[in-house]
């Protein structure tokens, strides 16, 4: 539970920030983000999200994703592990294992690997300065 007004307001504002890696930009290194993502170029590392991550069409990640959400119409090489609702759209191709509490899979989307639902996905920790965070359970993080 946060101590203060203030901590809890500030914890809002991380949580509905946005961040997006354009069409056309590769990068190489692990991201990890209080607020939502959404990638449309290439990504080799890591992606960690408190919120949610959506990948555009034609968008290639070589790495895990973590989540509370996820949209995915593009490419993962990678194991996905989403808290709360995974969604693979009809030009999705995940090439790797999915640990989801609910999965929604369109006509057309491929998927390779093992499924696991409505399995507790581990808390999802962000890295601030070399120190590990206070990470937020996924029911208080619902409440943010």
């Amino acid at each position: 539970m946060f101590t203060s007004k203030e901590e809890k307001r500030v914890a809002e504002e991380i949580s509905n920030s946005s961040n997006t890696i354009g069409k056309g930009t590769f990068m190489e290194g692990n991201v990890e983000t209080y607020g939502n993502i959404r990638i449309e170029g290439k990504v080799t590392g890591n992606v960690k999200s408190k919120s949610k991550v959506a990948l555009g069409p034609g968008s290639l990640v070589t790495g895990n994703i973590m989540s509370q959400n996820a949209d995915i119409e593009g490419e993962v090489k990678g194991k996905l592990e989403i808290a709360e609702l995974l969604v693979l759209k009809a030009t999705a191709i995940i090439n790797g294992d999915i640990y989801t509490g609910k999965l929604v899979v369109e006509p057309g989307a491929i998927f390779n690997g093992v499924c696991k639902m409505g399995a507790t996905v581990k808390e999802i920790k962000i890295v601030e300065n070399g120190a590990v965070s206070r990470s937020i359970p996924a029911q208080e993080a619902k409440s943010v």
